[in-house]
């Protein structure tokens, strides 16, 4: 069964089969997985350079954890503002805006001559870094239905993820052969090219998604809904947002992920360089490639799970995250407590395959329970607190490193964080289905306009 929609402002109805897992194509998804990816592997060369830098410039490890903080804290202050454009203003624009600046700061990095001027451009590298999240989060929302958000905001985690692994090679192999400078050089370029890519999305009408949401489950397909003309403040729509429990538990669940996947991905390379005594090439290609190889099978499995069982399980994504989360905490607990080299990296790969399957799962929830009109908003509170917890992560494992003289220590601190995160969002299943159904019905009714 086909029928002709809306989709796009002005512009002629769209075929649309219902039941399409991507009505409107993947490439809107493709687009924003490039997004991630490059920002992820301009934001990384950093760690895999990171011991030539330090040779450089003569800094300790609580001063190079501080450098990934103080841009991650930075970028929690444009988060909100960034959501409330989100879902005002044309996504596209806003996120190639990001990614250009992205590529002159990285050019900024490679001309840095000092640890100050170094610190200041990564400042500024970090405040602009998360501000592509809302918009994009927004625009996979509706441009993909619920039965198929896992693999569209599987694809945009897995190369997110896969920059991580990437960057860090990439900085320790350039900075080994031709001095760390280079990789900042190089990535510029790619970065400006995926800025012109993401003008070609289209500008969906806000709350597409949801409306073929409704239509796949029982064959009712709503009108586009119009603005009612209420405006609602930016702060009473956070605290509004922050009332739907299933959100809190996504949000208090990644936050204290990402806290440990932030400093687990620091500090790697210079963790096997340290404890197995290979060089920064070496240690940046094996810490980066057991990351690599644990995140694309985890988002791969995690997403693919996920959308099959969507709408048949009860509370069946929340549920699924909070298990993976639960198994990539056990498998980092191995990665610290294994001396011998080859379990040390299964162990790892097995910790990023289990956080990349819930970090899948949990994003999609998220949208899932947010209605279409707040859906930019609503990732922006998730990547404000998940931010601040990724920040924590680098600097308080080098001041742990910095006291106990030892980094496999410093990274027993992150697991008991883990476990509890796994617990909250575990606890959540019960009101998934609640809360995405009640985003869903005011997706189809209503939209609201914003004030600051």
């Amino acid at each position: 069964m086909s029928l002709d929609i809306e989709v796009y402002q002005g512009k002629p109805p769209v075929t649309v089969k219902r039941g399409a897992a991507a009505p409107f194509g993947w490439w809107p998804a493709v687009c924003v997985a490039l997004v991630a990816l490059i920002d992820r592997i301009e934001y990384n060369l950093l760690a895999g350079a990171l011991p030539a830098i330090q040779k450089e410039f003569g800094f300790d490890d609580g001063q190079a954890g501080a450098i990934a903080t103080a841009g991650a804290i930075a970028a929690v202050v444009l988060l909100l503002p960034a959501g409330k454009l989100a879902d005002t203003g044309r996504r596209s624009w806003t996120i190639a805006g990001v990614v250009a600046v992205w590529a002159l700061l990285t050019l900024g990095t490679g001309l840095a001559g000092s640890y100050l001027a170094l610190f200041g451009v990564r400042l500024l590298l970090g405040a602009a870094g998360q501000l592509y999240n809302p918009p994009a989060s927004s625009l996979l929302g509706d441009l993909y239905p619920g039965p198929s958000r896992a693999r569209a905001f599987g694809l945009e985690r897995m190369a997110y993820f896969a920059g991580l692994p990437i960057g860090v090679i990439a900085g320790g192999a350039l900075a080994t052969a031709f001095g760390w400078r280079t990789g900042f050089f190089l990535v510029a370029l790619p970065g400006a090219i995926i800025a012109l890519l993401v003008l070609t999305i289209k500008e969906p009408i806000r709350g597409t998604g949801d409306r073929l949401t409704t239509w796949y489950a029982d064959d009712t397909l709503h009108a586009a809904p119009a603005p009612t003309g209420a405006v609602v403040p930016m702060l009473t729509q956070v605290r509004q947002l922050w009332r739907i429990r299933t959100l809190r538990s996504v949000v208090i669940g990644l936050s204290i992920l990402f806290f440990g996947l932030g400093g687990l991905f620091f500090w790697m390379p210079s963790f096997y360089q340290r404890e197995f005594g290979l060089d920064e090439a070496g240690a940046a290609a094996v810490g980066g490639g057991a990351g690599l190889v644990g995140i694309l099978v985890g988002i791969g499995v995690g997403s693919w799970l996920g959308d099959r069982w969507h709408g048949r399980r009860r509370g069946w994504r929340v549920a699924l995250g909070g298990w993976s989360l639960l198994f990539g905490t056990a498998g980092l607990t191995g990665a610290v407590l294994l001396t011998p080299f080859v379990p040390q990296v299964i162990c790892f790969a097995l910790a990023n395959v289990g956080f990349a399957g819930a970090i899948a799962n949990l994003t999609a929830a998220n949208a899932d329970v947010v209605a279409a009109a707040r859906r930019g908003l609503g990732f922006a509170v998730l990547q404000m607190v998940v931010t601040l917890g990724g920040a924590l992560g680098p600097w308080l494992i080098g001041e742990a490193s910095d006291a106990t003289g030892s980094l496999r220590l410093a990274y027993a601190i992150v697991i008991a964080p883990l476990v509890v995160g796994s617990l909250v969002v575990l606890a959540a299943w019960r009101t998934y289905d609640a809360d995405a159904a009640a985003a869903v019905a005011q997706s189809t009714t209503v939209s609201t306009k914003q004030e600051v």
